[in-house]
């Protein structure tokens, strides 16, 4: 194994431990502590994770997946990205059908799902109230991602879910001085922006119940913007040998 590779590895591995260590943020820490004490009936028998949620996947992976934060019953519950809410369930779906992941389905993090070519992180990393977190607070997480995205050295493909994602991911771009453009790249369902020679940024509506329940984005909608990822990295790979 290449000694970057094992270096990235051990960054990852240390970026892991310090992200589920957090308490930067004291209302954030306070309310993933409530939620898992006032659980609703059917999660009566969880032990919620309630701790910050890292990212996961494969360290070698040229997709990211950029969200906004865990679910106060999801990924505040489980203890790993889009894992046990509706919103994971639209995403693991579209990820297997893919070819970027192994199941269909994320309940637990002991179910056997493995990512292939993808890692999955959030803006934020403590369930929020409301969902919404504050400027301070997605101040206060944007160094794990800067981390994430530096550590990941195979990157290609940022795919932002929602608008606060997409802020946050071009924050983290222009922090490493990849996103030069003198104009902002704009929000939008299926967006598109090459913003260094190696590297597109895509954003997507999130798969959130208010989105799907709506019809605002549906499954076509979204199953058709890993179509597009499918393409770039397909095409990608096709350039180099």
């Amino acid at each position: 194994m290449p000694n970057r590779r094992r270096g990235s590895l051990r960054a990852l591995r240390e970026l892991e431990r310090q992200i589920i260590c957090c308490r930067r943020c004291p209302r954030l820490v306070a309310w993933r502590e409530e939620v898992a004490e006032r659980k609703p009936r059917r999660y009566r028998h969880w032990t919620y994770w309630k701790r910050p949620v890292p990212g996961f996947g494969d360290p070698r992976a040229r997709l990211l997946i950029v969200g906004l934060a865990p679910a106060a019953h999801g990924a505040n519950r489980t203890g790993r990205m889009f894992t046990g809410d509706r919103s994971g369930d639209w995403l693991y779906r579209a990820l297997h059908q893919f070819g970027f992941a192994t199941q269909p389905t994320s309940t637990h993090r002991d179910d056997g799902l493995r990512l292939i070519d993808c890692y999955i992180t959030a803006a934020v990393r403590c369930a929020p109230p409301g969902n919404k977190p504050s400027a301070e607070e997605m101040r206060n997480c944007r160094p794990y991602l800067v981390d994430e995205v530096r550590w990941l050295g195979r990157l290609r493909v940022i795919l932002a879910l929602g608008r606060i994602a997409f802020d946050a991911s071009l924050a983290v771009l222009q922090h490493l001085g990849w996103c030069s453009s003198p104009e902002r790249p704009a929000f939008g369902h299926g967006a598109e922006y090459r913003l260094a020679d190696h590297l597109t940024l895509i954003s997507s509506y999130h798969p959130s119940q208010q989105n799907t329940f709506t019809g605002r984005l549906t499954e076509p909608m979204f199953h058709a913007i890993f179509h597009r990822i499918r393409q770039l990295l397909d095409d990608r790979q096709s350039t180099r040998s």
